[in-house]
C-alpha cells in the first residue's frame, strides 16, 4: 500500500517531549506512528492522542533491538511503502551525577552510546530505504546542546560547569554522524538534522527545566516540516544555529 498523506515516526513516544512531537505532527496533518518498546505503552499513549481527533498510531519498536526494529520497518513496509519523518528522539541519560567524568564505569558509557547513538544509525540504515520513496523525506535527530563541544570550552557559556560526559559525548557523536548522513544525501531531497529541544521540564531531569514540554517539541516539528529550501546538517534550537 503506498498513500499520499505524509507519514512520520517518532521513536521513544511513549511519554515526554516524544509524545508531545507525536501530538504536533499530527496537528499538522501527519499520520504519525507513536513509536515505543513497549507495545501496550505505546498504544495507551497513541489511544489518547486518537481521543483528541488526531491521526496517530502505535507502533512497537526497541530501538536497542534488531528484530524489533525489522517487524517495526516491515510494518511500515506494508502498510505505507514509505516514511516520509523520521524522528529520532529516544535517548537515555544514566550518568552518575555525584562522580567526576573520569569514575564514570564504562557499563554507563556502553549503555548510553548502545541508546543514544549505535540504535539511531541502526534504525535511520533500516529506514533508509523507505525515506529514500518518499517525495522529500526528512530524518530529525534529537541532540542536545550538551553535545556542543564549543559550548564545553566557553567558560562563559551556561554548559560549562555541567559535564555529563557519557551523555554529552552520545550527543556530540550524533552531531557527528548528522554531518556525515547530511552530506551522503546532499544530492537527494533527503534533509537530515539535529536540533536543541531546550532544557525541558520532563522526567530525565526530575521535572526541572526552563521550558515546558510543547515548547521542547517545536524545534523536532519545526524542522521535520521544512520545505525544499530548509536547511540539512545543521544543528539548531526554535531555528537558532548552535555552535558544533
Amino acid at each position: 500500500m503506498t498513500t499520499s498523506q505524509k507519514i512520520a515516526l517518532v521513536t521513544g513516544a511513549t511519554r515526554g517531549i516524544g509524545t508531545e512531537t507525536v501530538r504536533q505532527l499530527a496537528q499538522a496533518g501527519v499520520l504519525t506512528l507513536l513509536a515505543g518498546r513497549d507495545a501496550g505503552r505505546a498504544k495507551a499513549a497513541a489511544d489518547k492522542l486518537v481521543a483528541e481527533g488526531l491521526p496517530v498510531e502505535p507502533i512497537a519498536l526497541d530501538v536497542t533491538n534488531p528484530e524489533s526494529i525489522a517487524k517495526a520497518v516491515a510494518e511500515v513496509t506494508s502498510r505505507f511503502g514509505k516514511l516520509d519523518i523520521l524522528v529520532n528522539n529516544a535517548g537515555i541519560m544514566v550518568d552518575d551525577m555525584s562522580k567526576a567524568p573520569s569514575e564514570q564505569t564504562l557499563a554507563v558509557w556502553r549503555e548510553t552510546f548502545d541508546t543514544n547513538v549505535f540504535a539511531v544509525v541502526e534504525v535511520t540504515q533500516a529506514f533508509l530505504p523507505l525515506l529514500k520513496k518518499a517525495e522529500a523525506a526528512r530524518i530529525v535527530n534529537v541532540s542536545s546542546q550538551l553535545g556542543s563541544l564549543a559550548l564545553h570550552q566557553d567558560p562563559s557559556s551556561p554548559i560549562y560547569n555541567f559535564k555529563v560526559p557519557a551523555y554529552d559525548a552520545s550527543k556530540t557523536a550524533i552531531n557527528a554522524w548528522t554531518i556525515h548522513l547530511a552530506h551522503e544525501l546532499r544530492d537527494t531531497p533527503i534533509k537530515v538534522n539535529a536540533i536543541h529541544p531546550g532544557y525541558v521540564q520532563t522526567d530525565m531531569n526530575g521535572g526541572q527545566g526552563d521550558i515546558d514540554v510543547p515548547t521542547g517539541a517545536k524545534s523536532s516539528v519545526g524542522m521535520a516540516l521544512i520545505g525544499a529550501d530548509g536547511p540539512t546538517g545543521s544543528f539548531t534550537y526554535l531555528g537558532k544555529t548552535l555552535p558544533w
